[in-house]
């Protein structure tokens, strides 16, 4: 796969939006992307986007409509590395009390539960 390092800003911005979305048209992108440039400039980034490996297409009509060709999850999981690594030395425990305590909303007891799940599987497993 390739490295989403170098991806430029416009680049990075139109991948998350067909992250969230899973497929879109140029329109589409243009719809969402802040101070959009014009769809033709769009079209011209997403072509550059598929030459270096991170698009699929496929015709929708008399559109063409792209996707990530990394899976969501993947994509998420490498994100959460670079975070992890570039923020918080890669120190996991920092990152989550980093998040936990400018959380807007409470951790909810199910969501609790759910956590202290993962990290007694984590431990039992070795890791």
């Amino acid at each position: 796969m390739p490295d989403p390092a170098e991806l430029s800003r416009r680049e990075r911005q139109i991948m998350d939006i067909l992250f969230a979305r899973g497929e879109a048209t140029v329109n589409q992108i243009c719809a969402e992307l802040p101070d959009p440039p014009t769809p033709m400039a769009v079209r011209r980034m997403m072509h550059i986007l598929e030459e270096k490996g991170f698009l699929n297409r496929r015709d929708a009509g008399r559109e063409v409509a792209y996707s990530p060709r990394e899976k969501r999850e993947a994509a998420g999981s490498s994100a959460f590395q670079r975070v992890l690594e570039t923020f918080f030395g890669g120190s996991l425990e920092d990152a989550l009390s980093a998040h936990l305590l400018t959380r807007k909303e409470n951790v909810s007891s199910e969501e609790r539960e759910r956590l202290i799940k993962l990290i007694e599987q984590a431990r039992k497993e070795g890791r």
